[in-house]
């Protein structure tokens, strides 16, 4: 419904079925295009009127024949700036954008990465897509990679694509797998690892396993084939919850780190040592965290579909392998 120019106007009259019940999410359910936060943003910003009068509080209860009024107000160009950033698009419709982030790149804009990121990349390949996302013109980011872990991501281009995918995301019903390179040979060679993962409380710029505090985490993981005598393993990890450097986290707690990672230990001078002498080399040339997001599944967060995606190792944990082998 139009309102004035650059506005949305809709109408929401209260049925018996909802009366008594909360209004942010009466409106959330008869238009789920919108979240329920960016519908209690609108109440809050005094866009969701009564009889003519702004409703103040999103835990109103509503009563049956009531009509309520929302406007949408023009969308805004999101803060962050278009920068035109080569991206290997794998999949992309109106809703929503798959696509394999390198290694190297950062997801979202942060004190340190101002600009040059996956974000500022997409705000300029998508333009004019880009439908809305919490009344910017910005793509939704529903999950991340650390910079140097490369591989598949989805990212929403549509508000409804958001909160759809949002929601898969916190009933942990999307798939994902990753190929890591790790030290060492896991046994049992398949299994879980589980602890709460937290802030370091020896270094706040790392994550750790923590006895007390934290959040749960768990990684389903596989050893799909060792290389040297079992000095470095190949494994498939599968995330069971999504938290910051998990798998990193994870598999090092193990005793399993995984092979140039910077932060949770490359691998002792010994470890190293004991490689080939190309092995060497292509370890040196990989400078990052041997972990790649291989396959991503989900259903389409507006069309209903099942989407399934893989994407090939880089080059880079090729050469590696290569070496190894």
């Amino acid at each position: 419904m139009a309102g004035q120019k650059g506005q949305e106007r809709h109408e929401v009259t209260v049925a018996e079925g909802p009366a008594g019940r909360r209004l942010d999410r009466v409106l959330a359910d008869a238009l789920p295009q919108f979240s329920r936060n960016r519908i209690k943003a609108l109440i809050d910003g005094g866009l969701v009127s009564l009889d003519g009068t702004a409703v103040t509080s999103a835990a109103a209860k509503v009563k049956v024949g009531q009509t309520f009024a929302i406007i949408i107000p023009e969308v805004v160009e999101a803060a962050p700036v278009a920068q035109a950033i080569p991206l290997d698009i794998v999949f992309e419709d109106e809703d929503l954008i798959v696509l394999n982030k390198p290694a190297g790149l950062v997801v979202h804009p942060a004190p340190g990465n101002p600009d040059h990121t996956l974000v500022n990349a997409l705000i300029a390949h998508c333009g004019e897509s880009l439908t809305g996302i919490g009344g910017e013109r910005r793509p939704g980011i529903v999950h991340r990679l650390d910079k140097d872990t490369s591989g598949l991501m989805v990212a929403a281009k549509s508000a409804a694509a958001h909160r759809g995918l949002v929601e898969q995301f916190a009933a942990r019903s999307i798939e994902r797998s990753y190929r890591g390179l790790v030290w060492g040979r896991p046994s049992p060679t398949r299994g879980s690892l589980s602890g709460n993962i937290g802030r370091s409380p020896r270094n706040r710029k790392k994550m750790a396993v923590l006895k007390r505090g934290g959040r749960p985490a768990e990684t389903g993981y596989q050893v799909l084939r060792s290389f040297r005598n079992g000095a470095v393993s190949e494994v498939e990890c599968r995330l069971k919850t999504g938290r910051t450097h998990q798998i990193r986290v994870h598999m090092t707690e193990a005793g399993h780190g995984l092979l140039g990672d910077p932060v949770y230990g490359r691998g002792s001078s010994k470890r190293i040592g004991s490689l080939p002498a190309g092995a060497q080399t292509a370890l040196a040339a990989l400078a990052r965290q041997a972990l790649h997001a291989k396959s991503l599944g989900f259903h389409h967060p507006v069309k209903h579909g099942v989407l399934q995606f893989d994407s090939q190792l880089p080059h880079d944990m090729c050469e590696l392998i290569n070496c190894l082998e």
